[in-house]
């Protein structure tokens, strides 16, 4: 079993994709190539974080949800709104998440954090929001779509692994 983090995938989202620039002629291509990339990733033994900004105007969010692979978990954004949370194929809704995996402390939160839990003790924040557009901090990583070659990424693509001592 893998942990996979994304965010900011916006499906359904078609001005954002323009906003953006995102590479696809139409919000449902772009809405079927998040999909086929998020189920190539991700198996369905999978965990994976969705750190907000799931969908926003979606016509079936539901199946949607229902159709990706892996054991979903919601960090909600500010496009989260109570429908998207409350969608059964959620593990967990959540604002704030710490979590330990493979001896790394992540902090998790769809924001960008300027200081958060741990983090002179190797602690890593995990976001979204910025869509790729904000320098971050050290130790710091965008894990949304639109930096991230539109799929979901593992601890290990964001920086080296752990050597022991």
């Amino acid at each position: 079993m893998a942990t996979w983090f994304t965010a900011d995938t916006h499906f359904g989202h078609g001005s954002l994709r323009a906003l953006l620039r995102r590479p696809f002629l139409t919000t449902a291509a772009m809405d079927a190539a998040l999909a086929e990339a998020w189920n190539s990733a991700v198996s369905p033994d999978d965990e994976i974080w969705h750190l907000g900004d799931f969908a926003v105007g979606h016509k079936d969010p539901a199946a949607l949800l229902a159709a990706l692979n892996g054991t979903k978990h919601l960090v909600a954004g500010n496009n989260d709104p109570p429908e998207i949370r409350a969608l059964p194929g959620w593990a967990s809704v959540r604002d704030l998440v710490e979590l330990d995996l493979d001896g790394q402390r992540l902090v998790l939160c769809h924001y960008p954090l300027r200081s958060w839990n741990g983090q002179g003790r190797g602690a890593l924040n995990l976001h979204g929001h910025s869509h790729g557009r904000l320098k971050p901090l050290t130790r710091q990583f965008d894990v949304g779509v639109d930096p991230r070659g539109y799929r979901p990424v593992r601890i290990t693509d964001l920086r080296p692994p752990r050597t022991a001592a």
